[in-house]
């Protein structure tokens, strides 16, 4: 067997992510959750009840319960911010990329992953919405503590039969030494034959279960960290090909991880300005008054309902059209989705423009009185958003797995991940900064507490030009960027059993 075969094979039995990693994780996460349940439910660790009308005259929470509150706040996000990334990745790293049955499989991955998140969501939009409103914080809180305790014990029992992934080690470390070689040798000329850059044998990456990848002419800067000079013998001066190819994959993603931004910021307008519209909209069916937050059960609704019709009806349709295996690629898929956000934003100007019209002929302008309309005209915009996800949330998660290098599956899926908390602080910038510079010189501004004498309209209508030209930037680093190369020829198979069937199906003419 030769040491690339040997390689191939080694890579096929152990590429798949480590648990033990995950296990890690989740420990801050459970620790997290359990401190917060306590935090809710111990007199000594929560504020006394108070009862007063006016919530300044009620005791203040002190210093203990202030640190036990932010400590689980923050030992959760030290747990989710390590388990999403890496739960994801050992999922999709249970398949099988050598075997076309397997990769067919892992094609839809992604889809039903996401899919089961926005089930765990449903379930806390209602359900646990409705225990912590009606019940109780406690038995609120204690409830998914114990699932999730019961998920680990799940997870742990069925460690022995995961597909492992053996340590590569720090993929920030492999990068930066990269980054630093070549910085130190830019004077350096890259010679023009590659076989003179410095690259380990085969049998080195054949016991690590990885495959050695040949040098590109892209973010050729970078082939000078493989330059020999006689000062280049430490690995922060010297790196070889395949560890400067992976950096590079991981640099090419970044202008694609920038488009993720725009749209991530749109998605937190679900928890904000979604909400206060609809608090001034009439909400009442009947003796029942409907939360204005409870509106989000709709985007769920509609990410399901999309994800389950894109998977099994959109990608069958589009693969006749194509004869790609994924029905569109990646990247076509993210446009859809940027496009949908662009078409979210105009018609939600258009919606408060009519909310405006209807609140200005009804005098409510100056007192902020509720609008006599119904909540439900700001139902296509929650709808439009859950479809937006379907698309983009989707193929934004299962893009950066795919394309980041086979040692770095996880710190790919990370760039999804950071990418909606990015958007969040992003979507505060950009509504604290326009309502800052459209309150100047008298005017009123567009953002006000009372939205009756706002101008949200133009503030959407802002978004959507800026959603805009985030998709013409999206165009043209898509047409720029370059694919990694697959390790194994299974799409290839697909695409070819996917021709031959669709071929098979053309009815002959007379």
């Amino acid at each position: 067997m030769s040491t690339h075969k040997m390689a191939l094979w080694i890579l096929k039995e152990n590429s798949f992510s480590n648990p033990k990693v995950v296990v890690g994780k989740l420990v801050p996460f459970l620790l997290g959750m359990a401190l917060l349940t306590l935090s809710v439910s111990l007199p000594s660790l929560k504020p006394p009840e108070c009862h007063e009308l006016d919530v300044t005259k009620c005791e203040k929470a002190s210093t203990l319960h202030l640190a036990v509150f932010y400590g689980a706040l923050y030992t959760l996000a030290l747990g989710t911010g390590g388990t999403k990334p890496n739960i994801s990745t050992i999922g999709a790293d249970q398949f099988d990329d050598f075997d076309s049955k397997e990769k067919k499989h892992k094609l839809s991955f992604f889809n039903w992953w996401m899919f089961s998140i926005f089930i765990g969501t449903l379930f806390a939009n209602s359900v646990l919405v409705y225990i912590q409103d009606n019940v109780g914080w406690t038995l609120g809180y204690a409830l998914p503590t114990l699932g999730l305790a019961i998920s680990i014990v799940i997870f742990l029992a069925g460690t022995p039969f995961y597909r492992h992934k053996l340590p590569s080690g720090s993929p920030f470390t492999k990068m930066a030494k990269v980054i630093m070689a070549a910085i130190r040798k830019w004077k350096s000329p890259i010679p023009r034959d590659t076989q003179e850059l410095y690259e380990l044998d085969s049998e080195e990456y054949a016991k690590k279960g990885k495959v050695r990848i040949d040098p590109t002419p892209t973010l050729r800067f970078l082939n000078k960290a493989c330059v020999k000079t006689d000062s280049s013998a430490s690995g922060w001066k010297l790196s070889p090909v395949t560890h400067v190819e992976e950096t590079k994959q991981m640099l090419r993603m970044i202008p694609i991880w920038m488009v993720t931004f725009i749209p991530s910021a749109m998605i937190a307008q679900i928890g904000t300005l979604f909400v206060k519209q609809g608090i001034t909209l009439d909400r009442g069916i009947g003796s029942f008054t409907i939360p204005p937050a409870s509106l989000s059960t709709f985007v769920t609704l509609s990410m399901l309902i999309c994800v389950v019709l894109y998977d099994q009806l959109f990608v069958k349709i589009m693969q006749r059209f194509t004869k790609n295996p994924r029905g569109i690629t990646l990247l076509q898929r993210i446009g859809i989705g940027l496009i949908i956000h662009i078409v979210i934003m105009v018609i939600a100007s258009l919606t408060e423009r009519y909310r405006l019209r209807v609140a200005k002929e009804h005098g409510l302008v100056e007192n902020g009185g509720e609008v006599p309309l119904s909540i439900f005209i700001l139902l296509p915009q929650y709808i439009l958003m859950g479809t937006a996800d379907a698309f983009l949330e989707v193929a934004k998660i299962e893009f950066f797995y795919d394309q980041a290098p086979e040692s770095m599956k996880s710190l790919g899926t990370s760039y999804s991940m950071t990418a909606l908390g990015i958007g969040n602080f992003l979507s505060t910038f950009i509504l604290s900064t326009v309502s800052h510079v459209t309150e100047k010189h008298g005017h009123k501004g567009w953002v006000l507490n009372n939205l009756n004498a706002s101008h949200l309209d133009y503030y959407y209508a802002l978004l959507a030009i800026l959603n805009l030209v985030n998709l013409i930037f999206f165009m043209v680093v898509a047409k720029l960027y370059v694919y990694r190369a697959e390790i194994s020829d299974s799409i290839k198979v697909l695409g070819e059993e996917l021709k031959e069937k669709t071929s098979n199906q053309v009815i002959p003419r007379d």
